[in-house]
Order: C-alpha cells, then sequence, then structure tokens
C-alpha cells in the first residue's frame, strides 16, 4: 500500500515537473533574437542569465524531494511559478514596453527575474533563510544579467523580482517536519495534569 502511495506521488510530481518544463520553455521563447551585438563579458552574463532561467526553477522543485516535502512543497511551488509566469506575460503584453536594445516590446516586467526571485523566495519560505540567501543571491545576480545584456532597465527587474517574491509569498507555506501533535505531561501545584498541543 505504502508502495503505491509513493508511485502515485512520483508520477504526480512528474506531472507538475512536465508542466513546469513547458511553461519554462514557453516563457524562454519570447526572449530570443538579438538586435545589438553584445560585448564578449554580456554574452556571457546573457548566457549564465538564460542557464540559470531553466536552473533555478528546477533546483527549487528538487527541493522538495530532498526534504522529502511530498505533494505539498511540488503543488505550491507549481502555483507560484504558474501564476508568477502568467503575471509577467500578462503584463508584458498589456503594458508593451520596448526593450533597452529594441528588440521587441516585451520589456515590462523582467520575465526572468520573475522566474528566479519566484524560486529563490519559494525556497527561502519553505526552507528558510539559509537556505535562501544563497538563492537570492543567484535570483539578484539573474537581474543583472538582464540589465548587462541590455533587454531590461532596473525598473523591468524591480518588478520581476517584486512578482516572483509576491507569487511565492501568496502560495507558499512553510515546511515544518516536527510533529503537529503534541502530548506533554506535568504538575500544577502538585497536581499532575496532561497537556495537547497541535500546531497549525
Amino acid at each position: 500500500m505504502k508502495l503505491m502511495s509513493n508511485i502515485t506521488i512520483v508520477q504526480r510530481s512528474m506531472y507538475g515537473f512536465k508542466a513546469l518544463v513547458a511553461l519554462l520553455f514557453l516563457s524562454s521563447s519570447l526572449t530570443y533574437g538579438q538586435v545589438e551585438p553584445l560585448t564578449s563579458s554580456q554574452k556571457t552574463h546573457k548566457i549564465a542569465g538564460d542557464v540559470l532561467l531553466g536552473a533555478m526553477p528546477a533546483l527549487a522543485l528538487s527541493s522538495t524531494f530532498i526534504w522529502k516535502d511530498g505533494q505539498k512543497g511540488t503543488y505550491q511551488f507549481s502555483k507560484a511559478l504558474t501564476g508568477t509566469i502568467a503575471l509577467t506575460y500578462g503584463l508584458k503584453l498589456a503594458i508593451n514596453k520596448e526593450r533597452p536594445n529594441r528588440e521587441n516590446n516585451n520589456s515590462f516586467p523582467s520575465g526572468h527575474t520573475s522566474v528566479a526571485f519566484a524560486s529563490a523566495a519559494f525556497v527561502q519560505k519553505r526552507y528558510g533563510w539559509e537556505y535562501g540567501i544563497p538563492a537570492y543571491l543567484l535570483a539578484g545576480y539573474v537581474g543583472y544579467t538582464r540589465i548587462e545584456a541590455n533587454k531590461h532597465d532596473g525598473v523591468d527587474v524591480l518588478a520581476g523580482a517584486a512578482i516572483g517574491i509576491g507569487m511565492s509569498y501568496l502560495f507558499t507555506k512553510r515546511y515544518d517536519d516536527k510533529k503537529k501533535l503534541g502530548i506533554s505531561s506535568g504538575f500544577i501545584e502538585n497536581t499532575p495534569t496532561i497537556g495537547l498541543t497541535y500546531k497549525f
């Protein structure tokens, strides 16, 4: 019975992973094509930012397996990432701001940055600051790469960061691997007592 339950969890997680890959593919399809030639340094930063666009959500999703978080963490991250991408690209289409390099009108907000910060905020809120700080540093670097590659300005990047953090905070709850129900006993004024606690 337990084996069947574990297989079901893995199958459902794979559906979530496939949906994540599809969303990332769709979100990155608007980012290809370069108008102005980039310097060697700019190319390096752009490539690093593009790699982190896929790596950060993959790391955030894999963190749910590292902590044996089950479906809850995977589901929460999937909702946060889906909401982030939907809001980001909805705003891109509605606002229609031209990129600094004049490539197209998909500048506001930065999609790379929103996805990176959604991933970082998920890790931080779900598992704590000790894991969140390195994730936020990587996400900040992604934002820097978008400015360095002349794809976005600071406002685009800040808006993307706010969207990503906001969506993750909206859908993510702190992971608690401790037991929720606790029983304690003791004495109050020489009277034996039993206490029950439940963590929400």
